[in-house]
């Protein structure tokens, strides 16, 4: 496990510890950094800051490398991080030269926020950037976020980068990667998550959401919703730009389940305008909500092809089909182990969940073992009255300190008639979960981005 995998990652280090001097390793920096930059991941609303004026102040003493860049941008709800991996591995199987994809959080090390072809960004580069600009994020005094977005930038245009994908943060209209003119804007959902900061209503969140709509581009929103449909086409309206509603265009015909080996299969064969488009498309991803990803990755590529990309069904099914080996994708449906049956994915909001518990209905087993953990900034009512009552639950919390307190979320969750002990630790609670399990029942990880991170 990598020093900055679970508790370690949030650890506190004081700024006394670091002085003018260069910092010689890769862990100095990301002591730094943690130290240096509120991370909204580690203590939430104090280090969200709503706002372009530091990404672009950044990245104006860059050079504004985000000009140099063939952008495909991605917001979203749900599914912003699968798809933005799926596009990638695409790019990636079209042979592109230098394919670089920015996504967030990183569940085991900062690296994982930005990767060329599937390889992380290297450690020296990071080091290099820090000590190079500590001057600069210290007199801008940006967050985490900011830095790792203006990072980002500055790398894949280094590294001359022919195409990327880039997924926001939590929001979109203020997101510090919405200083971008992209190929093609990419919406995939709207659901109610982040009501903080974005907004109580699904038309306000698509309002922020939409807000990565520029002028003259086109964009793809993945799911027909009535209470946002109106609010993206008036956006797209008002910016002359092209909107496709991926889901009134392909529909997927499944077959999922699990094989002799044991092993999760997603297979698909795709309409097109209600007519036989692909057959047998196999996905690494095997989690049935991926059909939707999907559909939004297929009308993507159908713009691309459009302003004079050159992808080939091929290439789409070979992308689909090594998405996990091709970009190093962690936490959707991700198997821990086989025996018994242990499975941990990141859907942590009220949507996500509805389809990680569809997925488990699907899932061969007979008994649920449930590894449990929220955040204390989110709505555990809206995903605790979801859970099945018959499932016994570990309660645990991740090593964060916006993560909800476990005796609190046990006594919340048996006001839903869901039972179980608590544990002190991710790790101990899935040690437990996997005793007491026979090989016949399933073991979940999840309610928490961060939960998943700990147990990886």
């Amino acid at each position: 496990m990598d020093k900055y995998c679970g508790r370690e990652v949030y650890r506190y280090f004081p700024l006394s510890n670091f002085n003018s001097t260069a910092m010689n390793t890769y862990s100095e920096v990301i002591d730094y950094l943690y130290a240096r930059l509120p991370i909204f991941q580690r203590v939430g609303a104090p280090a969200y800051k709503a706002g372009l004026d530091n990404i672009i102040a950044l990245c104006d003493a860059l050079g504004n490398p985000q000009e140099k860049l063939s952008v495909i941008h991605i917001a979203g709800t749900n599914g912003k991080g699968s798809t933005s991996h799926y596009l990638a591995s695409i790019l990636q199987s079209a042979g592109y030269k230098n394919v670089g994809l920015h996504t967030s959080p990183h569940l085991k090390d900062f690296k994982e926020r930005i990767k060329i072809n599937g390889k992380p960004i290297p450690e020296k580069e990071v080091i290099d950037f820090v000590n190079t600009y500590k001057e600069l994020i210290e007199r801008i005094d940006c967050s985490f976020f900011e830095l790792s977005v203006a990072m980002t930038f500055h790398y894949f245009a280094k590294k001359k980068c022919e195409i990327v994908v880039i997924e926001t943060g939590l929001g979109g209209r203020l997101d510090s990667t919405n200083i971008v003119d992209p190929l093609v804007s990419v919406i995939t959902n709207i659901s109610l998550d982040h009501m903080f900061f974005l907004g109580d209503t699904l038309q306000k969140i698509a309002y922020e959401k939409a807000g990565i709509i520029k002028p003259g581009k086109p964009v793809v929103i993945g799911e027909t919703q009535t209470e946002t449909k109106e609010v993206f086409m008036e956006m797209a309206g008002q910016s002359l730009s092209e909107i496709t509603f991926a889901d009134t265009i392909f529909t997927t015909i499944n077959a999922s389940g699990v094989n002799e080996n044991g092993k999760l299969y997603l297979e698909l064969n795709v309409l097109k305008n209600g007519k036989p488009y692909i057959q047998d498309l196999h996905s690494e991803l095997n989690g049935m909500y991926q059909q939707k990803n999907i559909c939004t990755v297929l009308a993507t590529v159908d713009i691309l092809n459009k302003v004079g990309h050159k992808i080939s069904m091929e290439h789409v099914k070979d992308g689909i089909a090594r998405v996990v080996s091709q970009t190093g994708l962690l936490g959707r449906w991700q198997i821990l182990s086989q025996s018994p049956l242990t499975i941990a994915d990141t859907g942590h909001n009220e949507a996500g969940i509805k389809e990680i518990l569809e997925q488990i209905k699907i899932t061969p087993h007979k008994h649920l073992h449930f590894v449990f953990g929220m955040v204390n900034d989110k709505s555990a009512d809206s995903v605790l009255k979801l859970l099945p009552k018959d499932a016994t639950y570990y309660f645990c919390k991740a090593n964060i300190p916006r993560a909800l307190d476990v005796n609190t979320l046990q006594a919340e969750a048996l006001r839903y008639g869901l039972k179980g002990l608590c544990y002190n630790s991710v790790k101990e609670a899935v040690a437990a979960a996997q005793q007491n399990a026979t090989k016949a029942d399933l073991v979940f990880v999840g309610g928490s981005t961060f939960i998943v991170a700990d147990a990886l």
